[in-house]
């Protein structure tokens, strides 16, 4: 993307045309989900039938996942220079994720004491059956600690992006931008800029793939609404109302803690990031927006590093929604066989939850897995049990999808703040509808957007806009430019 010359600051003069609404990806989003929950409801067994829309499009999403990651955190770290800074921020980020998941569950078991979900309804543990629960779970045994640790290292690089293993590529990410710093960036810069290269063409690619957004999330809604239908939220009324009525609150709290840690009006960084959230909300999928969300976070001031490294962690361990989830659910069978549970088996419950609610993420029927093992230790009612909870549990998708998806992104603005790499200027320009680096112009396929703004900037006298975020706002810091072959040229220096 070119820097605007003379003759085009003088035809900026003209006013910028608004997009019509039906060009909005919200917009259509939006009325994609609608007619998802209509088709779904009133012929089901189309809206069964259209699953392959939303399968394909998360598949889509998938592709890019591993490259993008990899990519971004190298070059991150590139960006940053300092190794120890990258373990601070993992650390942080560690220190941060245990908390709210510790906090998130006690909340959880708060709520269903106080609720009650499940008393009253008396069930007869004869009545239940293993086979439900074993296809839900698979034979997936739960994992233990040291089992979850080891599966994060790698046996090989190249499996690691075969399998699409998110913290596989990202252990093996955080090595390689390491290496980058220790040899030098000098000797490593066409390494760099070929990286930086391919990265754009990613971003390229994930915007042709969010035009078809609104198809997948069509389809994923109606095959949820076609397959499990509206009828279950008769059921278990109570249960999805209490985690409903959990998350919104908890909601409210991760307000107090944005604005509180890094001084981010949570509310309008939702009107911000609207599309990712409907989109998430449409295909019960936190990985359908994983790219666009990180692009976001880029342009709201974060830093490339700490977003590369903060959101994919986050994905396996702070998952706030479903820790809520969790401890409600195990409450809910809890009382639904008739048994109380004292502080001491729900202190113990919720030790077993906070060690399951990491071993098992992105294991297929993790929940259920989590409840199963948490059952066996505390022996209180059959592990069966849980496949009760199989006709609301897809039904709580939207819950935990928002409550995870949220916390995630409120982690990064706090651990990016936390060290300093973190530019609220910068925030408060992209929550005013600019894009603040050329890199997220391209993810979000904004160019001429991107160009008209940078014309209006330099027409203004002002610096234009990087290549991409560091994030902190010290001036000193360098960013990394593309370059041709043959050109020889420094790393510029960041206007923010």
């Amino acid at each position: 993307m070119k820097i605007p010359d003379s003759a085009a600051l003088k035809a900026s003069s003209a006013p910028r045309k608004k997009k019509p609404l039906y060009r909005s990806l919200f917009f259509q989003i939006l009325i994609a989900v609608v007619a998802g929950v209509l088709i779904g409801h009133f012929w089901p067994n189309i809206g069964s039938a259209l699953r392959p829309l939303g399968d394909g499009f998360i598949q889509l999403i998938k592709m890019i996942i591993a490259p993008l990651i990899f990519l971004v955190i190298v070059t991150g770290i590139s960006a940053v220079g300092d190794v120890k800074a990258v373990g601070r921020v993992g650390v942080k980020a560690l220190l941060y994720f245990t908390g709210a998941t510790l906090f998130a569950l006690v909340f959880g078991l708060i709520v269903g004491n106080l609720v009650q979900p499940g008393a009253g309804l008396h069930i007869d543990p004869s009545t239940l059956s293993q086979d439900a629960l074993n296809a839900k779970t698979g034979t997936a045994p739960p994992k233990d600690a040291a089992s979850f640790l080891l599966e994060i290292i790698p046996t090989s690089v190249i499996g690691a992006f075969a399998s699409n293993s998110l913290l596989q590529v990202l252990f093996f990410s955080v090595f390689f931008g390491a290496a980058i710093v220790v040899i030098g960036r000098e000797r490593c810069l066409p390494v760099i800029s070929l990286m930086e290269t391919v990265l754009e063409l990613i971003f390229k690619i994930m915007s042709w793939i969010m035009k078809v957004a609104p198809i997948g999330a069509f389809g994923a809604m109606a095959f949820i609404i076609g397959q499990y239908g509206l009828d279950t939220l008769g059921t278990y009324a109570l249960l999805i109302a209490s985690c409903y009525g959990a998350a919104i609150v908890f909601i409210g709290l991760l307000f107090l803690v944005a604005w509180s840690f890094a001084r981010v009006p949570l509310w309008h960084f939702l009107k911000y990031t609207r599309e990712e959230f409907l989109l998430a909300l449409g295909t019960a999928s936190t990985e359908a927006v994983m790219p666009r969300i990180m692009t976001k976070l880029t342009n709201a001031g974060c830093s490339r590093a700490t977003t590369g490294l903060v959101v994919p962690t986050g994905y396996s361990f702070n998952l706030d929604g479903a820790a809520i989830y969790l401890s409600i659910s195990l409450l809910f069978l809890a009382q639904a066989f008739g048994h109380h549970l004292d502080l001491g088996q729900q202190l113990a419950a919720l030790g077993v939850l906070l060690l399951t609610s990491k071993g098992m993420a992105g294991v297929p029927g993790s929940s259920f897995l989590a409840l199963s093992a948490t059952a066996a230790a505390l022996g209180i009612f059959p592990v069966a049990g849980v496949a009760l909870l199989l006709g609301a549990d897809r039904l709580m998708d939207s819950m935990r999808v928002v409550v995870n998806l949220l916390g995630n992104c409120v982690a990064t603005f706090v651990v990016a703040k936390w060290e300093g790499q973190f530019d609220r200027s910068v925030m408060v320009r992209a929550f005013n509808g600019e894009i603040t680096n050329e890199d997220s112009a391209i993810m979000l396929g904004a160019e001429d957007v991107f160009e008209e703004q940078e014309i209006e900037r330099i027409s203004e006298g002002r610096e234009p806009s990087p290549k991409f975020r560091r994030g902190g706002p010290n001036p000193d810091a360098p960013q990394f430019e593309m370059i041709k072959p043959g050109q020889h040229r420094g790393p510029s220096v960041s206007p923010d």
